[in-house]
């Protein structure tokens, strides 16, 4: 298995704000790639994100789970663990 969180944001939300520390915090633990969604826009086109912050995980290339909005660190947890 090789779960992969994408991390969409953009700088001017306020939620990513309080959601970023965490993920940096998470980042240890968990492969996370955050993407700007102001500058890749394809990305944020190609998985349909529609309101930020969300959280896509990724087995492979395969989308498994999704969730949008600000999350504690054991959601988080639970939401990689499936």
């Amino acid at each position: 298995m090789n779960k992969t969180i994408l991390y969409f944001s953009a700088p001017w939300c306020g939620p990513c704000k309080v959601l970023g520390p965490r993920m940096d915090k998470l980042s240890g633990l968990f492969n996370i790639r955050k993407i700007n969604c102001d500058v890749d826009t394809e990305m944020a086109a190609k998985y349909s994100v529609r309101s930020v912050p969300t959280l896509i995980l990724l087995d492979g290339d395969k989308e498994i789970n999704r969730i949008t909005g600000v999350q504690s660190e054991e959601q988080i947890k639970a939401f990689y663990r499936g």
